[in-house]
């Protein structure tokens, strides 16, 4: 089948590992693929160019602004997003299709639930919890807020999002070291965010934030349904939003004070 009339853009940073079956999925479903690089030392940029990218290199400025960057770089209004451990099954893209088979679409932005996949998983839990984002849109008419740490899609004057039935595939976990790692890392980033944008959170916060934060990830967000596993994905999720809180609240006791 034809590819459509859309851009596919994703951001990357060394996902050589992830990032090959993220664009085999759509290289037949667009006749466009951006992959904007933040200096990758694994290889990531060679591969993406081997399956028909376009590879851009822009250095980080945060995750808002650089999928602002990247949607700038598509050669169509309508466009795709995607991370690279996300993964567009073939029944998502013949959806994704039946949006366009009757020319242009009836909505001009489309949520498309995202589901986990787990180490050991094939496919998502049937109870797997989803969020479900916008991901694809027209870029003239909405477009990515440039917040530095929460990367969504700001809908434009009178646009609607309508539903695009199906799941990606969120592949996000490569091992539990890994996603701490990646957890603690984004921590660091949510702490600068709430201090550019002046919002203190009180310290009693620090007490309740990781019991809390275990119990939605855990039931909320339905990690048991993955066993053991989930026990220990559900405990990394809520650490690494405690040592938001922790990192927060270090900053600002141990800051100078101005004198007087």
């Amino acid at each position: 089948m034809a590819p459509l009339p859309i851009s596919v853009f994703i951001i990357v940073k060394n996902e050589a590992d992830r990032l090959g079956a993220t664009l085999a999925a759509v290289r037949d479903l667009a006749d466009d693929i951006v992959v904007v690089d933040s200096g990758s030392t694994d290889g990531t940029q060679a591969l993406a160019a081997s399956l028909g990218a376009r590879v851009i290199h822009n250095d980080w400025p945060g995750y808002g602004r650089q999928k602002r960057f990247a949607e700038g770089q598509c050669r169509h209004d309508w466009v795709l997003n995607l991370d690279a451990d996300e993964v567009v099954p073939a029944d998502l893209a013949e959806r994704i299709r039946a949006v366009f088979a009757e020319g242009e679409p009836a909505h001009a932005a489309w949520r498309i639930a995202i589901a986990e996949i787990f180490p050991g998983e094939t496919r998502p839990h049937p109870w797997a919890y989803v969020l479900t984002p916008v991901r694809l849109y027209r870029r003239d008419l909405s477009t990515y807020s440039t917040s530095p740490v929460h990367d969504r899609v700001v809908l434009g004057p009178g646009v609607t999002a309508g539903l695009i039935k199906g799941r990606i595939h969120h592949f996000s976990v490569r091992s539990l070291g890994d996603q701490l790692d990646k957890l603690n890392r984004y921590s660091d980033q949510q702490a600068d965010d709430l201090d550019a944008r002046g919002v203190t959170i009180p310290a009693w916060r620090l007490y309740v934030e990781l019991p809390g934060n275990f119990l939605k990830a855990y039931f909320g967000r339905r990690h048991f349904v993955r066993g053991a596993y989930g026990f220990l994905t559900a405990m990394n999720y809520a650490i690494s939003r405690h040592l938001r809180v922790a990192k927060h609240y270090e900053r600002r006791v141990t800051s100078p004070r101005r004198p007087g």
